[in-house]
């Protein structure tokens, strides 16, 4: 797992609110299929688009989004109203648009401006803070809407060029250009504690008020949803490391919203780390899987039994947390890594019940667990 600090956490212009409001509002179902391509990205030599080109095909479909926001600090101080600014890029004729979830935190009501200057009202459908996905939708009547082609990030590869669309620091539709610059990474969510995988970084330039807004392959496809960006710790601006929410996680993401307004996750409750080569010094009983440093009070791994480590050992300037158990497969799936576990209990429901096979001071057991709902904000 990646350690990324100093994170701009909201991409946005404006206020951070705590809270989040479903408004209401002239809004229609969207009756039309969004158009998913093929998991395969194609040789940039075969096809590829000038960013000229890209931008004509493209830009149409990125919007500006504003979004007026009510924060309470506490209840014994005043209310508190606020503007943040965002982009976001239309899924389908019915009037979809994908943005991310912290562009809309807090709305109590949310407008949209497309490349003609139409301004609509939207409803938020949905929000998803553990992977920071919102899904808008405004009334289509009297739009020309131009859906974007969503591609796939499974097939991406370091080097890849990339390019963002969206709307920094309020500036209407502005394209930057880069390469896919890392892999795999791992950002906060909207959520404590829980955080978002196989994030696609970027060193195209995306800055405040890029939130939502497309990164694109050099087909014209969406391939990730830009979220973050890493400042270095001094002000707000770009310094060539940005992230993008994979459109692969969007796209499992999207129909849940539509139905539900949001997603339900499975959720065990402990906190892992990897076992590799560089805790060989800890002479821990496995050489890999993933090891339990904490369980929390009340969860489904706590319920189960589950042991997290009890002595802290330095580790270099880290400190690790030993003597719990080690988990090594779920459902007979192997755990290579911590994300393992991650993505194993995510493939599940709550409500379902998985073995875990442990390491416990030395032996080999299974562990029943029933898995719970993942705690809300």
């Amino acid at each position: 797992m990646s350690q990324i600090s100093h994170f701009v956490a909201a991409l946005i212009g404006g206020a951070v609110v705590a809270a989040v409001l479903l408004l209401t509002g002239a809004a229609g179902g969207d009756d039309t299929k969004t158009v998913f391509a093929g998991s395969d990205i194609a040789n940039p030599k075969e096809g590829a688009l000038t960013p000229r080109e890209i931008y004509k095909r493209d830009a149409p479909g990125v919007v500006f989004i504003t979004a007026d926001v009510v924060q309470n600090a506490s209840p014994f101080a005043p209310e508190q109203r606020g503007q943040s600014t965002g982009s976001g890029f239309v899924i389908g004729k019915g009037g979809s648009i994908v943005t991310n979830a912290h562009v809309v935190e807090g709305a109590s009501s949310v407008s949209v401006r497309f490349g003609d200057s139409k301004i609509k009202r939207a409803r938020v459908a949905g929000r998803d803070p553990s992977t920071d996905i919102a899904l808008l939708l405004v009334d289509p009547d009297g739009l020309d809407l131009h859906p974007l082609e969503l591609g796939a990030s499974k097939g991406v590869q370091v080097g890849d060029p990339t390019v963002a669309i969206g709307n920094p620091f309020g500036l209407d539709r502005t394209l930057t250009t880069g390469v896919v610059s890392a892999l795999q990474r791992e950002i906060p969510s909207l959520q404590p504690g829980f955080s978002i995988s196989n994030v696609i970084q970027t060193d195209a330039a995306i800055n405040p008020g890029n939130s939502g807004g497309p990164l694109i392959d050099a087909l014209g496809r969406v391939i990730g949803v830009n979220s973050q960006i890493e400042t270095g710790g001094a002000g707000r601006g770009n310094i060539g490391i940005g992230f993008a929410v994979p459109i692969d996680t969007a796209k499992e993401v999207i129909p849940q919203l539509r139905k539900s307004g949001g997603v339900q996750r499975a959720y065990l409750g402990v906190s892992t780390r990897t076992i590799d080569d560089s805790l060989d010094s800890l002479n821990l009983a496995s050489p890999d899987g993933a090891l339990v440093e904490t369980v929390r009070p009340g969860s489904p791994a706590a319920q189960a039994g589950l042991r997290a480590g009890g002595r802290v050992r330095k580790l270099g300037g880290d400190s690790v947390r030993v003597g719990g158990d080690i988990i090594k497969s779920v459902d007979g799936k192997k755990v290579r890594t911590n994300d393992d576990v991650a993505t194993l209990i995510g493939d599940h429901r709550p409500g379902d019940r998985v073995g875990l096979e442990i390491i416990r001071n030395g032996t080999r057991r299974t562990v029943s667990v029933k898995l719970g709902r993942r705690p809300s904000l």
